[in-house]
């Protein structure tokens, strides 16, 4: 369980779903004891939420009959954001996010206004967002560890797991993170290299959170970073593509605005594009899912990497 002040609203939410709940059985909910659940119930009654409290073997606490949270005033935008928020999240690679989720919903509808409630319900049935997925997550709670310590701007230690020298042990202030094409990154200062550099969430293993802190430059943006070092990471391959097609349609795929605008030069068949990758396999997937034609100038290794893909798409149709 987390802090006193998760635990006291965890106290409030059993309250209203149960009516009546006794002492005894909230501490043991919480894992606390039956004087610090006292002290809850106290704290709730200070910010004016009537709790009844009755002795005996039967008894416990209860809200006053009809006491209820008033309802969130969301408009009608506001309701669909939500509710496209929480579709997406269920993407994000989070192994335990789904009960997150579906609690996250489940306390929205309560205090909602019923037409809202039926709104939201209605974009959760018929409406679905897909995104990438990634590979799987050598550390599930990674990704809360270092969201807190972005936050708290607090030093963090890990494993990272390279395919070329195995598990490394990394010490980083970590400045940022990125959800990009199916991945989570990390991206901030590495004690061990002394430099910037961006780290694969499903390379990192045992996040823990160190006693340093450190001030993040001003104006730093984690995904134009990012993008920058896609262009600068060491084994890397540089590929050359033909994409025919106009600037306007690649903007649906594309971010012009971002600091890989420069990667993007327009000729007479279309746009000539010139990047990076660490993985021919990976970027065989990902340029089978683009909307328009291409043509892979460089490498041979890329070129080979697609026909694999290919040819394993089609046994699929056999």
């Amino acid at each position: 369980m987390s802090g006193p002040t998760t635990r006291v609203l965890t106290v409030l939410e059993l309250l209203q779903a149960h009516g009546q709940i006794g002492g005894a059985e909230l501490a043991e909910r919480l894992g606390v004891g039956r004087r610090t659940i006292r002290r809850y119930i106290t704290v709730l009654e200070d910010l004016g939420i009537p709790v009844m409290t009755e002795q005996g073997r039967y008894g416990g606490y209860r809200l006053v009959a009809g006491f209820k949270l008033p309802p969130m005033m969301f408009t009608e935008e506001e309701t669909l954001a939500v509710s496209l928020g929480l579709l997406a999240a269920r993407q994000l690679g989070l192994a335990d996010a789904a009960p997150a989720i579906a609690s996250v919903q489940a306390k929205l509808e309560r205090v909602m206004p019923a037409n809202l409630k039926k709104r939201v319900r209605g974009v959760s049935d018929t409406t679905r967002v897909i995104l990438p997925r990634g590979e799987p997550s050598l550390d599930d709670r990674a990704l809360q560890t270092l969201t807190v310590a972005t936050e708290a701007a607090r030093t963090v230690g890990f494993i990272y797991h390279s395919p070329e020298r195995g598990g490394i042990d990394r010490q980083v202030d970590p400045y940022g993170l990125v959800f990009r094409q199916g991945r989570w990154y990390l991206t901030g200062f590495c004690h061990l290299r002394e430099a910037m550099r961006s780290f694969r969430l499903d390379r990192i293993s045992g996040v823990h959170l160190l006693a340093g802190t450190f001030q993040r430059p001003p104006d730093f943006d984690a995904a134009d970073f990012l993008s920058e070092s896609f262009l600068s990471w060491g084994r890397t391959h540089e590929v050359s593509l033909l994409l025919h097609t106009d600037r306007s349609t690649a903007a649906t795929v594309f971010d012009f605005h971002s600091a890989c605008a420069d990667q993007f030069e327009q000729c007479e068949s279309g746009l000539l594009l010139t990047t990076r990758t660490d993985s021919f396999e990976w970027f065989a997937w990902w340029l089978a899912q683009l909307p328009f034609r291409f043509t892979i100038l460089t490498p041979e290794g890329l070129k080979e990497a697609l026909r694999a893909h290919a040819n394993h798409l089609l046994a699929c149709c056999e």
